[in-house]
Protein backbone atom coordinates (compact mmCIF):
# COMPACT_ATOMS: atom_id res chain seq x y z
CA UNK A 1 0.00 0.00 0.00
CA UNK A 2 1.53 3.28 -0.71
CA UNK A 3 1.84 5.25 2.10
CA UNK A 4 0.39 8.89 2.32
CA UNK A 5 3.46 11.22 3.50
CA UNK A 6 3.09 13.46 6.59
CA UNK A 7 4.19 17.09 6.07
CA UNK A 8 5.28 19.32 8.46
CA UNK A 9 6.01 22.90 8.84
CA UNK A 10 9.02 24.47 9.61
CA UNK A 11 9.41 27.60 10.72
CA UNK A 12 13.92 27.46 11.16
CA UNK A 13 16.29 24.85 11.17
CA UNK A 14 15.64 23.68 15.02
CA UNK A 15 11.63 23.00 13.82
CA UNK A 16 12.88 21.13 10.77
CA UNK A 17 14.88 18.78 12.77
CA UNK A 18 12.65 18.20 15.24
CA UNK A 19 9.74 17.57 12.72
CA UNK A 20 12.06 14.74 11.53
CA UNK A 21 13.17 13.33 14.86
CA UNK A 22 9.78 12.55 15.89
CA UNK A 23 8.13 11.23 12.39
CA UNK A 24 7.83 13.37 9.87
CA UNK A 25 8.26 12.28 6.25
CA UNK A 26 8.44 15.86 4.47
CA UNK A 27 8.77 19.54 5.53
CA UNK A 28 7.11 21.83 3.87
CA UNK A 29 9.11 25.97 5.00
CA UNK A 30 10.05 29.36 3.39
CA UNK A 31 13.17 31.35 2.46
CA UNK A 32 13.56 35.02 3.37
CA UNK A 33 11.15 35.94 0.38
CA UNK A 34 8.41 34.94 -1.54
CA UNK A 35 6.40 33.11 0.99
CA UNK A 36 3.40 33.92 3.24
CA UNK A 37 4.80 33.70 6.43
CA UNK A 38 6.70 37.07 6.66
CA UNK A 39 6.84 37.24 10.69
CA UNK A 40 8.21 33.38 10.86
CA UNK A 41 12.30 33.55 11.22
CA UNK A 42 12.21 31.53 7.47
CA UNK A 43 15.38 30.41 5.71
CA UNK A 44 18.39 31.85 4.66
CA UNK A 45 20.37 30.47 0.82
CA UNK A 46 23.04 29.18 3.05
CA UNK A 47 20.11 27.58 5.26
CA UNK A 48 18.10 26.30 2.85
CA UNK A 49 21.18 24.45 1.06
CA UNK A 50 21.91 23.00 4.80
CA UNK A 51 18.76 21.92 5.10
CA UNK A 52 18.22 20.29 1.87
CA UNK A 53 21.29 18.25 2.89
CA UNK A 54 20.13 16.95 6.43
CA UNK A 55 16.89 16.10 4.42
CA UNK A 56 18.42 14.21 1.72
CA UNK A 57 20.45 12.26 4.08
CA UNK A 58 17.80 10.88 6.26
CA UNK A 59 15.53 10.22 2.58
CA UNK A 60 13.46 13.18 4.21
CA UNK A 61 11.68 15.73 1.63
CA UNK A 62 11.63 19.66 0.96
CA UNK A 63 9.06 21.55 -0.42
CA UNK A 64 9.91 25.69 -0.23
CA UNK A 65 7.32 27.62 -0.43
CA UNK A 66 6.56 30.03 -3.07
CA UNK A 67 3.10 31.13 -2.31
CA UNK A 68 3.03 34.75 -2.36
CA UNK A 69 0.46 36.63 -4.69
CA UNK A 70 2.39 38.97 -6.34
CA UNK A 71 2.61 42.44 -7.91
CA UNK A 72 4.37 43.26 -10.98
CA UNK A 73 7.36 44.71 -9.07
CA UNK A 74 7.19 41.94 -6.60
CA UNK A 75 8.04 39.42 -8.86
CA UNK A 76 12.15 41.02 -9.21
CA UNK A 77 14.48 38.21 -8.69
CA UNK A 78 12.02 35.28 -8.53
CA UNK A 79 13.51 33.43 -11.59
CA UNK A 80 16.97 33.32 -10.55
CA UNK A 81 15.60 32.26 -6.83
CA UNK A 82 14.17 29.41 -8.43
CA UNK A 83 17.03 28.66 -10.29
CA UNK A 84 18.95 28.46 -7.51
CA UNK A 85 15.87 26.20 -5.18
CA UNK A 86 16.27 23.88 -8.54
CA UNK A 87 20.02 23.66 -8.26
CA UNK A 88 20.64 22.83 -4.52
CA UNK A 89 17.68 19.93 -4.87
CA UNK A 90 14.84 20.99 -3.30
CA UNK A 91 12.33 18.38 -3.83
CA UNK A 92 9.61 20.69 -5.15
CA UNK A 93 7.90 24.74 -4.70
CA UNK A 94 3.99 25.35 -3.16
CA UNK A 95 2.51 27.97 -5.61
CA UNK A 96 -0.49 30.27 -5.58
CA UNK A 97 -0.50 32.27 -8.39
CA UNK A 98 -0.45 31.30 -12.34
CA UNK A 99 2.61 34.03 -13.01
CA UNK A 100 4.84 32.64 -10.16
CA UNK A 101 3.27 28.85 -11.24
CA UNK A 102 4.88 30.21 -15.03
CA UNK A 103 8.02 31.58 -13.91
CA UNK A 104 8.72 28.31 -12.07
CA UNK A 105 8.27 26.42 -15.39
CA UNK A 106 10.50 28.39 -17.45
CA UNK A 107 13.44 28.25 -15.25
CA UNK A 108 13.51 25.23 -13.39
CA UNK A 109 12.77 21.35 -13.29
CA UNK A 110 10.93 21.53 -9.72
CA UNK A 111 7.68 19.68 -9.14
CA UNK A 112 4.91 22.62 -8.13
CA UNK A 113 2.60 22.07 -5.77
CA UNK A 114 -0.64 24.00 -6.00
CA UNK A 115 -1.20 25.76 -2.74
CA UNK A 116 -4.69 25.92 -0.93
CA UNK A 117 -4.77 29.91 -1.40
CA UNK A 118 -5.66 28.62 -5.16
CA UNK A 119 -8.78 27.72 -3.77
CA UNK A 120 -9.54 24.22 -5.62
CA UNK A 121 -12.71 22.93 -4.39
CA UNK A 122 -13.76 20.82 -7.38
CA UNK A 123 -12.25 18.15 -9.35
CA UNK A 124 -12.50 20.49 -13.32
CA UNK A 125 -9.50 23.00 -11.43
CA UNK A 126 -7.68 20.28 -10.10
CA UNK A 127 -7.75 18.27 -13.29
CA UNK A 128 -6.93 21.93 -15.43
CA UNK A 129 -4.03 22.21 -12.73
CA UNK A 130 -2.54 18.58 -13.84
CA UNK A 131 -3.03 19.70 -17.44
CA UNK A 132 -0.73 23.00 -16.88
CA UNK A 133 2.23 20.64 -14.98
CA UNK A 134 1.29 20.56 -11.69
CA UNK A 135 2.65 17.18 -9.90
CA UNK A 136 0.49 17.79 -6.74
CA UNK A 137 -2.59 20.30 -5.29
CA UNK A 138 -3.09 21.23 -1.88
CA UNK A 139 -6.74 21.43 -1.74
CA UNK A 140 -8.66 24.18 -0.08
CA UNK A 141 -10.00 23.39 3.57
CA UNK A 142 -13.67 23.79 2.34
CA UNK A 143 -13.86 19.93 1.09
CA UNK A 144 -15.49 17.52 2.37
CA UNK A 145 -14.37 13.78 2.68
CA UNK A 146 -17.08 13.22 -0.27
CA UNK A 147 -15.48 16.27 -2.53
CA UNK A 148 -12.21 14.60 -1.90
CA UNK A 149 -13.17 10.87 -2.90
CA UNK A 150 -15.21 12.42 -6.15
CA UNK A 151 -11.79 14.36 -7.01
CA UNK A 152 -9.64 11.81 -6.35
CA UNK A 153 -11.87 9.33 -8.98
CA UNK A 154 -11.87 12.19 -11.40
CA UNK A 155 -8.34 12.82 -11.53
CA UNK A 156 -6.40 9.95 -10.20
CA UNK A 157 -2.71 11.35 -11.95
CA UNK A 158 -2.41 13.98 -9.67
CA UNK A 159 -0.90 13.77 -6.12
CA UNK A 160 -3.29 15.32 -3.31
CA UNK A 161 -2.50 17.30 -0.14
CA UNK A 162 -5.02 17.87 2.62
CA UNK A 163 -4.85 19.85 5.96
CA UNK A 164 -4.90 17.71 9.02
CA UNK A 165 -4.33 19.77 11.58
CA UNK A 166 -3.58 23.57 12.63
CA UNK A 167 -5.16 26.72 12.39
CA UNK A 168 -8.38 27.49 10.42
CA UNK A 169 -9.06 30.62 8.96
CA UNK A 170 -13.17 32.41 9.07
CA UNK A 171 -11.97 33.11 4.92
CA UNK A 172 -11.94 30.29 2.17
CA UNK A 173 -8.98 29.92 2.02
CA UNK A 174 -7.60 32.42 3.60
CA UNK A 175 -8.40 35.28 1.66
CA UNK A 176 -8.97 37.40 4.05
CA UNK A 177 -9.16 41.24 3.66
CA UNK A 178 -9.47 41.92 7.65
CA UNK A 179 -5.89 42.34 8.47
CA UNK A 180 -5.38 44.80 5.33
CA UNK A 181 -7.88 47.10 6.20
CA UNK A 182 -7.42 47.17 9.95
CA UNK A 183 -3.64 47.42 10.03
CA UNK A 184 -2.89 47.64 6.37
CA UNK A 185 -0.59 44.03 6.50
CA UNK A 186 -1.73 42.22 3.73
CA UNK A 187 -2.16 38.43 4.49
CA UNK A 188 -1.54 37.63 0.99
CA UNK A 189 2.07 38.86 0.98
CA UNK A 190 2.65 36.85 4.20
CA UNK A 191 2.13 39.83 6.92
CA UNK A 192 -1.51 38.91 8.36
CA UNK A 193 -2.23 40.75 11.67
CA UNK A 194 -4.74 37.83 12.15
CA UNK A 195 -7.28 40.17 13.26
CA UNK A 196 -10.04 37.46 13.41
CA UNK A 197 -8.61 36.09 16.21
CA UNK A 198 -9.44 39.43 18.23
CA UNK A 199 -11.99 40.10 20.46
CA UNK A 200 -15.28 41.71 19.39
CA UNK A 201 -18.75 42.98 20.19
CA UNK A 202 -21.03 43.34 17.68
CA UNK A 203 -23.94 44.88 17.23
CA UNK A 204 -26.63 44.57 13.82
CA UNK A 205 -28.14 47.58 12.08
CA UNK A 206 -29.81 46.48 8.95
CA UNK A 207 -32.02 49.34 7.16
CA UNK A 208 -35.23 48.33 9.08
CA UNK A 209 -33.63 49.27 11.80
CA UNK A 210 -31.68 52.20 11.15
CA UNK A 211 -30.59 53.67 14.93
CA UNK A 212 -31.40 50.76 16.63
CA UNK A 213 -28.29 48.41 17.27
CA UNK A 214 -29.18 45.05 18.21
CA UNK A 215 -26.59 43.07 20.12
CA UNK A 216 -25.51 39.95 17.37
CA UNK A 217 -24.64 38.00 21.15
CA UNK A 218 -26.16 38.51 24.02
CA UNK A 219 -23.50 39.18 27.31
CA UNK A 220 -21.41 41.98 28.56
CA UNK A 221 -17.80 40.92 27.81
CA UNK A 222 -16.20 40.69 24.00
CA UNK A 223 -15.76 37.33 22.51
CA UNK A 224 -13.52 35.77 19.29
CA UNK A 225 -16.66 35.46 16.92
CA UNK A 226 -14.97 35.71 14.48
CA UNK A 227 -11.82 33.29 15.55
CA UNK A 228 -12.77 29.71 14.13
CA UNK A 229 -11.67 26.69 16.01
CA UNK A 230 -8.19 24.58 15.39
CA UNK A 231 -8.98 21.91 13.27
CA UNK A 232 -7.89 18.67 14.12
CA UNK A 233 -8.18 15.42 12.27
CA UNK A 234 -6.94 12.77 14.52
CA UNK A 235 -10.24 11.00 15.51
CA UNK A 236 -11.09 10.38 11.45
CA UNK A 237 -7.76 10.02 10.12
CA UNK A 238 -8.51 6.75 9.01
CA UNK A 239 -11.70 7.72 6.78
CA UNK A 240 -9.08 10.55 5.04
CA UNK A 241 -6.47 8.09 4.94
CA UNK A 242 -9.20 5.57 2.91
CA UNK A 243 -10.04 8.25 0.38
CA UNK A 244 -6.29 7.53 -0.90
CA UNK A 245 -4.64 11.14 -0.64
CA UNK A 246 -0.81 11.77 -0.96
CA UNK A 247 0.36 13.92 1.64
CA UNK A 248 -1.13 14.85 5.15
CA UNK A 249 -0.33 18.74 6.29
CA UNK A 250 0.05 20.17 9.56
CA UNK A 251 -0.41 24.03 9.50
CA UNK A 252 1.92 25.90 12.25
CA UNK A 253 5.33 27.79 10.78
CA UNK A 254 4.87 29.97 13.78
CA UNK A 255 4.60 27.60 16.43
CA UNK A 256 7.34 26.24 18.29
CA UNK A 257 9.24 23.31 18.23
CA UNK A 258 6.66 21.59 21.52
CA UNK A 259 3.56 21.71 19.07
CA UNK A 260 5.42 20.61 16.18
CA UNK A 261 7.09 17.63 17.61
CA UNK A 262 3.90 16.68 19.59
CA UNK A 263 1.73 17.14 16.93
CA UNK A 264 3.78 15.10 14.53
CA UNK A 265 4.40 12.82 16.87
CA UNK A 266 0.41 11.78 17.58
CA UNK A 267 0.02 11.75 13.75
CA UNK A 268 3.15 9.82 13.35
CA UNK A 269 1.38 6.80 15.72
CA UNK A 270 -1.97 6.95 13.75
CA UNK A 271 -0.63 6.92 9.99
CA UNK A 272 1.30 3.74 11.25
CA UNK A 273 -1.60 2.08 13.13
CA UNK A 274 -3.55 2.37 9.93
CA UNK A 275 -0.60 0.64 7.74
CA UNK A 276 -0.30 -1.92 9.99
CA UNK A 277 -3.70 -3.36 8.68
CA UNK A 278 -5.13 -3.29 12.66
CA UNK A 279 -6.05 0.15 12.77
CA UNK A 280 -7.42 0.92 16.61
CA UNK A 281 -7.81 4.61 17.02
CA UNK A 282 -5.92 5.47 20.55
CA UNK A 283 -7.36 8.39 22.73
CA UNK A 284 -3.86 9.04 23.97
CA UNK A 285 -3.40 10.70 20.80
CA UNK A 286 -6.49 13.21 21.47
CA UNK A 287 -4.88 13.95 24.75
CA UNK A 288 -1.71 14.18 23.55
CA UNK A 289 -2.58 17.41 20.86
CA UNK A 290 -4.91 18.88 23.81
CA UNK A 291 -1.46 19.39 25.78
CA UNK A 292 -0.42 21.87 23.29
CA UNK A 293 -1.57 25.13 23.30
CA UNK A 294 -4.31 25.20 21.15
CA UNK A 295 -8.07 26.89 20.26
CA UNK A 296 -11.22 24.46 20.95
CA UNK A 297 -10.81 21.45 18.06
CA UNK A 298 -13.21 21.01 15.21
CA UNK A 299 -13.29 18.76 12.21
CA UNK A 300 -13.75 21.90 9.86
CA UNK A 301 -15.62 20.66 6.40
CA UNK A 302 -14.63 17.60 6.13
CA UNK A 303 -18.47 16.00 7.50
CA UNK A 304 -19.72 19.43 5.14
CA UNK A 305 -20.91 23.16 6.24
CA UNK A 306 -19.49 23.77 9.92
CA UNK A 307 -22.02 25.01 11.94
CA UNK A 308 -22.07 27.57 15.02
CA UNK A 309 -20.04 25.25 17.27
CA UNK A 310 -17.06 25.61 14.54
CA UNK A 311 -16.19 29.15 15.75
CA UNK A 312 -15.76 30.73 19.34
CA UNK A 313 -18.76 32.42 19.47
CA UNK A 314 -19.14 31.83 23.23
CA UNK A 315 -15.22 31.68 24.20
CA UNK A 316 -13.90 34.14 26.48
CA UNK A 317 -10.68 32.12 26.52
CA UNK A 318 -9.31 31.54 23.15
CA UNK A 319 -6.53 29.16 23.34
CA UNK A 320 -5.72 26.25 26.12
CA UNK A 321 -2.92 23.74 26.71
CA UNK A 322 -2.19 21.69 30.05
CA UNK A 323 0.82 20.96 29.14
CA UNK A 324 4.34 23.59 29.02
CA UNK A 325 7.37 22.71 27.56
CA UNK A 326 10.52 23.66 29.88
CA UNK A 327 13.27 22.34 28.12
CA UNK A 328 14.53 20.32 25.68
CA UNK A 329 17.90 17.56 26.20
CA UNK A 330 20.09 18.96 24.07
CA UNK A 331 23.13 16.18 24.78
CA UNK A 332 23.76 13.48 26.26
CA UNK A 333 26.94 13.30 28.13
CA UNK A 334 27.05 9.52 29.85
CA UNK A 335 25.20 6.87 31.06
CA UNK A 336 23.75 9.58 33.38
CA UNK A 337 24.38 13.17 32.43
CA UNK A 338 22.51 15.52 30.29
CA UNK A 339 22.41 18.86 28.92
CA UNK A 340 19.37 21.11 28.43
CA UNK A 341 18.59 23.85 26.95
CA UNK A 342 16.07 25.77 29.58
CA UNK A 343 13.03 27.33 27.57
CA UNK A 344 10.71 27.75 30.84
CA UNK A 345 11.64 28.71 33.98
CA UNK A 346 12.57 25.38 36.07
CA UNK A 347 13.00 24.28 39.83
CA UNK A 348 15.03 21.78 41.66
CA UNK A 349 12.54 19.27 42.87
CA UNK A 350 9.88 19.71 40.92
CA UNK A 351 8.03 16.91 39.25
CA UNK A 352 8.33 17.16 35.21
CA UNK A 353 7.72 14.42 32.67
CA UNK A 354 9.88 13.71 29.35
CA UNK A 355 8.69 12.86 25.92
CA UNK A 356 10.52 10.74 23.30
CA UNK A 357 9.50 10.53 19.67
CA UNK A 358 8.25 7.36 21.00
CA UNK A 359 6.83 5.50 23.76
CA UNK A 360 4.30 7.27 26.95
CA UNK A 361 5.97 9.82 28.68
CA UNK A 362 8.18 9.65 31.86
CA UNK A 363 8.08 10.96 34.81
CA UNK A 364 11.68 12.39 36.51
CA UNK A 365 12.33 14.46 39.59
CA UNK A 366 15.00 17.45 38.38
CA UNK A 367 17.79 17.21 40.87
CA UNK A 368 19.98 20.42 41.50
CA UNK A 369 21.40 21.71 38.45
CA UNK A 370 24.56 22.71 37.42
CA UNK A 371 24.34 26.39 34.89
CA UNK A 372 26.35 26.32 32.09
CA UNK A 373 27.70 30.08 31.33
CA UNK A 374 30.69 29.88 29.36
CA UNK A 375 33.83 28.52 31.59
CA UNK A 376 32.04 29.40 34.33
CA UNK A 377 29.54 26.87 36.42
CA UNK A 378 27.43 26.57 39.84
CA UNK A 379 24.40 25.11 40.93
CA UNK A 380 21.19 26.41 41.23
CA UNK A 381 18.21 25.37 42.23
CA UNK A 382 16.42 27.53 39.60
CA UNK A 383 17.24 27.96 36.50
CA UNK A 384 15.74 30.69 33.72
CA UNK A 385 14.49 30.69 30.03
CA UNK A 386 17.80 30.67 27.66
CA UNK A 387 19.97 29.27 29.65
CA UNK A 388 22.47 25.66 30.03
CA UNK A 389 22.08 23.09 32.81
CA UNK A 390 23.01 20.21 33.00
CA UNK A 391 21.90 17.63 34.97
CA UNK A 392 22.53 14.01 36.64
CA UNK A 393 19.61 11.57 36.08
CA UNK A 394 19.04 7.61 36.76
CA UNK A 395 15.76 7.82 34.14
CA UNK A 396 17.45 7.15 30.96
CA UNK A 397 16.61 10.18 28.72
CA UNK A 398 17.57 10.88 24.50
CA UNK A 399 18.88 13.87 22.93
CA UNK A 400 15.95 16.23 21.47
CA UNK A 401 13.70 14.83 24.07
CA UNK A 402 11.19 17.47 25.61
CA UNK A 403 10.41 18.02 29.39
CA UNK A 404 7.25 19.56 30.18
CA UNK A 405 5.30 20.42 33.29
CA UNK A 406 2.00 19.78 34.21
CA UNK A 407 -0.25 23.03 34.49
CA UNK A 408 -2.33 23.49 36.36
CA UNK A 409 -6.18 22.95 35.51
CA UNK A 410 -8.19 25.86 33.83
CA UNK A 411 -11.51 26.66 35.33
CA UNK A 412 -14.21 26.96 32.87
Amino acid sequence: MKRAELLAPAGNMEKMKMAFHYGADAVYLGGKVFNLRAGSHNFTEEELREAVRYAHDRDKTVWVTLNIIPHDHETAGLAEYVKFLDEIGVDGVIVADLGVFQIVQENSNLAISVSTQSSNTNWRSVKMWHEMGAKRVVLARENTLENIALIREKVPGIEIEVFIHGAMCMSVSGRCLLSNYMTARDANRGDCAQSCRWKYSIVEGGKDNEGDYKEVLDGDEPTHIFSSKDLCTIEIIDKILDLGVDSLKIEGRMKGIYYVSNVVRSYREALDSYYSGSYKYDEKWLRELETISHRKYTTGFYFGQPDSDAQNYNNRNSYSQSHQLVAKVVEKVDENTYILAVRNRIFSGEELEVISNTGEPKIITLPTMTQIKGNFEEEVEVSHPNTTVRITLNTDISELDMVRRVLPEEKE
